[in-house]
């Protein structure tokens, strides 16, 4: 059995060792393909494999876990090990990730608890989660016979807090269930972070997040350590050769001979851990979000993350160049020749069938009544979208109606027909309904477009999604609401025989034979916002804003014979043709189209 030690190197079996690892999120990419991507990790060279593991999709739904299919990280783990490949696992309740909500699960916005510190409720959740996580993982470690190297404790927590009480016990509750391995924690390698993150006095080594200027930043972790008398190997747990995408804003890339030289330096100085290795895809509703001031800045359905392996898993110009950089410069990592997937030839698949979300509202959810409009969380809904009905008189020919702080997106109905679209930023102004009927009909559409997953803004009360407070027509809060929740877990209530009217958010349903399957891309550019489907699996959202313009759907979505793709669009703009593309399609921003 190895032994893995950290002194002043990393040593296995008492000799130097070099972690050359690379991020895959195992939840982020389909389990069909997991040896894939692990396949191509070992092919650069590298010799480990880095994941989070994320809180929200094991517990979605509190006190019920899931550990089976592409959740089943012990098959990943194992997986990884039967390839030759080491591992470093990061369970921290917090992920960051560019995921919702840095992956905690949305139900816990409803246990009045300080998230991310010593509170004892919070951590009894924590507790509860850790007896059904940690056992998986206890023996796949190195001295059991597996192949985890490193724990992870938090992550980043220097750039959030400094309760040292909550990361001791955090680490404690990790020993006290089974982990055996070596802890870590990762910060910003500067000092302000490193003292308020990090547990060097309690011998759990630092290690530090960068992209780029390894020899400067590597000097500051040097020097942090020191200061406490420690002489540990250096290591970058977050190399960031790319970055993630928003909504409406370019595409984020990188010049790969920079990038070349950038982990060339890095690997000379210390380990490393590329972050991304294979970024995969924020399927459903599980993308995260930036917050900047008081704009929250959803991300995109893709986290191809500019990584050395695409969103499909196959290599890029950087993992070429990368390769030849180990070959010239680090020989005695051998490297094998890549593996390439395949895509369908392009095609075309017709409508077989389309109806109005509200002609079908009532097969799909039953509606929950309240005074008030309560929101999500409120009740039992995490992701998805809610819909807010009520009825009123008309007391005049024109009134102005008022959403009182909603999240995150209002389309706002009446009697059947758009009269608004309102963001974040827009809520709250005033909208003029003009009427004609003396009784009228109002419906308010909320979807959640993401959680914050960093920063200041966890803790704000801006996480809860839905109608917060109420809507005001004239001066009165509106009273006596239908709610639908509507997490659109899948296709199979809907109800095609219904009405289809132009304007409303609607399902449009395609359908194909496939003789053999394949990854695909589907266009989506003719099409304005939503998500879609695949035979009842939630690939993600899309969006005409771009900066992609297409959805990745992985061969293990689709299957031989008789496929559907059901697509739920909410702005009236669609086609009666769905197209499938051989390659990703984007919108060129620097054009401002």
């Amino acid at each position: 059995m190895d032994k893995f030690e950290i002194r002043e190197d990393f040593l296995m079996n008492g000799k130097a060792f070099k972690i050359l690892s690379g991020a895959i999120h195992y939840f982020r990419v389909p389990r069909d393909d997991w040896q894939h991507s692990l396949y191509n990790l070992k092919a650069l060279g590298f010799n480990c494999v880095e994941t989070y593991v994320p809180w929200n999709l094991h517990e979605a739904e509190k006190g019920h876990f899931d550990f089976e299919g592409a959740l089943d990280l012990p098959a990943f783990l194992s997986l990884a090990k039967d390839m030759g490949l080491y591992a470093i696992v990061r369970p921290s309740p917090y992920i960051c990730a560019e995921w919702e909500f840095g992956g905690f699960p949305a139900w816990l916005l409803q246990e009045d608890c300080h998230i991310r510190s010593s509170d004892p409720k919070y951590l009894a959740h924590v507790s509860a989660y850790y007896d059904e996580l940690l056992p998986r993982l206890v023996k796949h470690q190195l001295d059991h016979g597996g192949n985890i190297l490193l724990f992870q404790v938090e992550n980043e927590y220097g750039s959030y807090g400094e309760d040292k009480k909550y990361l001791r016990l955090l680490s404690q509750m990790m020993r006290d269930k089974g982990l055996t391995m070596p802890f870590v924690t990762s910060d910003g390698p500067w000092k302000a972070c490193l003292r308020a993150g990090s547990l060097v006095e309690d011998n759990i080594l630092a290690t530090g997040n960068f992209g780029s200027r390894a020899a400067e930043n590597f000097r500051e972790l040097r020097n942090y350590l020191e200061e406490h008398g420690k002489k540990w190997p250096l290591m970058c747990m977050e190399f960031w050769d790319g970055w993630f995408n928003r909504w409406n804003e370019p595409l984020v890339t990188r010049d790969k001979h920079e990038l070349v030289d950038a982990v060339r330096e890095a690997i000379s100085l210390g380990s490393i851990n590329l972050y991304m290795f294979h970024g995969g895809t924020n399927f459903a509703f599980m993308n995260g979000c930036s917050a900047r001031g008081n704009h929250d800045l959803p991300q995109v359905t893709s986290y191809d993350y500019g990584a050395p392996l695409d969103e499909q898993g196959n290599p890029t110009a950087s993992y070429y160049a990368l390769q030849e950089m180990m070959k010239k410069d680090f020989p005695e990592y051998p490297t094998m020749e890549p593996r390439v997937k395949t895509c369908l030839s392009p095609r075309t698949w017709s409508l077989t069938g389309k109806v109005n979300l509200f002609s079908t509202l009532d097969k799909i959810s039953q509606p929950i009544h309240c005074l008030y409009p309560k929101t999500m969380e409120e009740l039992g809904q995490g992701y998805g979208y809610h819909l807010y009905r009520t009825h009123f008189q008309k007391d005049a020919d024109q009134e102005k109606l008022r959403l009182i702080d909603g999240r995150d997106r209002a389309q706002v109905f009446l009697n059947g027909k758009k009269v608004a679209t309102q963001y974040q930023e827009e809520i709250g102004q005033e909208i003029v309904l003009d009427l004609i009927q003396e009784e009228n009909q109002l419906d308010v559409l909320i979807e959640n477009m993401g959680r914050v997953n960093y920063g200041a803004k966890l803790l704000a009360d801006t996480q809860r999604k839905g109608l917060r407070q109420g809507v005001m027509l004239d001066l009165h809060f509106l009273q006596n609401w239908q709610q639908y929740k509507l997490p659109f877990t899948d296709d199979s209530q809907i109800d095609f025989d219904g009405e289809w009217t132009v304007g409303q958010p609607a399902f449009y349903r395609f359908e194909g034979d496939l003789e053999e399957v394949a990854d695909a891309y589907l266009d989506l550019s003719e099409f304005g916002k939503g998500f879609v489907w695949v035979n009842g699996i939630n690939i993600g959202r899309f969006c005409q804003l771009g900066p992609t313009l297409s959805l990745y759907v992985a061969k293990g979505f689709l299957k031989e014979g008789r496929n559907a793709i059901v697509i739920c669009e909410t702005e009236g703009i669609a086609s009666d043709v769905l197209r499938f593309l051989d390659k990703p399609l984007l919108k060129d921003m620097h054009k401002g189209e």
